[in-house]
């Protein structure tokens, strides 16, 4: 069954809706372009009509998404009269970035590139994370939207084949990260796509929960994209930003009368309500 998506009108200190959203390869290039698989085919116009209806009734303050191939293409979907945008400068087609609803100061920090863990000569780079502060008067977030290494859902520790030593060197960057935010005080939110299926009791969760306090907002849940699935798109929040969670407020966008993903994405945006100071 779908969750509906709650809607907030405008961004403000008593409510403050936090998305994030893969986009699932949304890029302007052509059709047999050598940079994109042979599997990947642009969306025509009336998909980024689809896809820019979706953004309007999810209707969130700030939007983390991934696999989004540029500003322009962003643009497509979100409108450009409410949000301001920020992309990763990684040098892949698939980046992350924030549409940020206007009003909301963004401050710009260094990025997380460490999250790049491939070697340089590499034929295909790893995502980096993009790091930024919103403030909305008093209040102040620090947003870090990540795109981790994807093959290792819920396989153990133990598991050293494939992808999962690639994606447990970005989880421990990622601690690293998240310790100095706890280090700093600074309230925080970890939001994308992790590409593993976390849950309380998943290794890399508790390694996390070992150092330091934090919420994942979709523990104990199941996703209805799709018609049902796991989450791994999560939003961890940390230090003030936990308290700042309104109960009950994580909801998943679904597509409500399209029945696949052609035009769409295979990923559905999930999102909390935070209510700052």
């Amino acid at each position: 069954m779908a969750i509906a998506a709650i809607r907030t009108t405008t961004a403000s200190a008593e409510s403050l809706k936090l998305a994030t959203w893969n986009m699932d390869w949304l890029t302007l290039r052509h059709d047999g372009d050598p940079e994109l698989p042979d599997d990947v085919h642009p969306r025509k116009p009336e998909d980024f009509e689809r896809l820019r209806s979706y953004a309007k009734h999810l209707n969130a303050d700030i939007i983390g998404f991934q696999e989004v191939d540029g500003t322009t293409a962003a643009e497509r979907v979100f409108d450009t009269a409410q949000y301001q945008f920020v992309l990763s400068t990684d040098p892949v087609i698939q980046k992350v970035g924030l549409a940020v609803r206007r009003g909301l100061h963004i401050q710009i920090n260094e990025p997380l590139s460490a999250l790049n863990v491939a070697s340089p000569t590499a034929a295909h780079q790893l995502r980096g994370g993009l790091d930024v502060t919103i403030k909305d008067g008093s209040a102040s977030l620090r947003l870090l939207v990540v795109h981790l290494k994807t093959g290792c859902w819920d396989q153990p520790l133990k598991q050293r084949q494939h992808s999962c030593p690639t994606l447990y060197e970005q989880f421990a960057i990622l601690e690293n990260w998240m310790l100095e935010r706890q280090d700093d005080g600074e309230a925080y939110a970890v939001l994308g796509d992790f590409n593993r299926r976390l849950t309380l009791h998943d290794p890399l969760m508790e390694q996390i929960e070992a150092d330091e306090p934090v919420t994942l907002t979709t523990s104990g849940m199941a996703s209805p994209c799709w018609g049902g699935e796991y989450f791994i798109d999560h939003i961890i929040l940390g230090n003030a930003a936990r308290s700042w969670l309104v109960p009950d407020s994580l909801r998943v966008m679904t597509y409500r009368n399209d029945t696949n993903t052609q035009g769409l994405s295979d990923h559905c945006p999930v999102s909390v309500t935070l209510a700052p100071p």
